[in-house]
């Protein structure tokens, strides 16, 4: 399979920042979703990291205009088909498995799969796959890594995510490889419990902003 890089294209570069939530309870998910887009942060990746994440990529796929919501943490085919039925738009997962490459080829929703070193890339790049999730960038060598990567990987290009915060972003947004960066600080959970939405909302502002 060749990967579709105009869609992932669409995903990656609407805004610098794509949050990475974990979401417990569906029913705040379409107010945290509206803020967020409100805030000019469209792209949303939902982490299938709670018993009810899909409900709340359903909530959001059908009730929030504007919103391009991904399911995170996609291992397997199954957990691929149970999102794309819920009206993902993009799936995320940490790293790459030649069982999920082959998932995702029965499917029109793109993947964006992880990887955490040149072998990693180069054997996704062979695959078909040029839009990449540094996972988990911070721990695998994070901006010094994604400079070593790009002259000789330059096709690769990289949603770095894990251990980015607001005021480490920007470096990684400075480099030619990198499309945008993936982030929990703008909704992380006591904000979504809390539903703090004015405050989901400023911080989303400031995320696009630093593009």
């Amino acid at each position: 399979m060749t990967q579709n890089v105009a869609r992932l294209d669409e995903v990656m570069l609407a805004a610098p920042v794509i949050p990475v939530l974990v979401v417990d309870d569906p029913a705040r998910a379409v107010p945290m979703a509206k803020a967020l887009v409100a805030g000019g942060l469209p792209a949303i990746e939902i982490t299938l990291r709670t018993p009810r994440a899909l409900e709340a990529i359903r909530a959001v796929a059908a009730e929030v205009e504007g919103a391009m919501v991904g399911a995170g943490t996609v291992l397997d085919d199954a957990q691929y088909k149970a999102a794309v039925d819920a009206g993902a738009t993009f799936i995320v997962s940490p790293g790459a498995t030649e069982r999920l490459i082959a998932a995702a080829s029965g499917h029109e929703v793109p993947l964006l799969p992880g990887a955490a070193t040149a072998s990693e890339v180069m054997r996704l790049l062979e695959a078909g796959y040029e839009r990449l999730k540094l996972f988990p960038a911070e721990a695998a060598g994070g901006v010094a890594l994604l400079k070593s990567l790009a002259s000789p990987l330059p096709s690769a290009r990289f949603c770095p995510t894990g251990g980015i915060s607001e005021k480490t972003a920007p470096s990684y947004l400075a480099l030619p490889n990198v499309a945008c960066v993936g982030g929990s600080w703008i909704a992380g959970a006591d904000a979504i419990a809390s539903g703090d939405w004015e405050g989901i909302e400023a911080r989303a502002r400031a995320a696009a902003a630093l593009g």
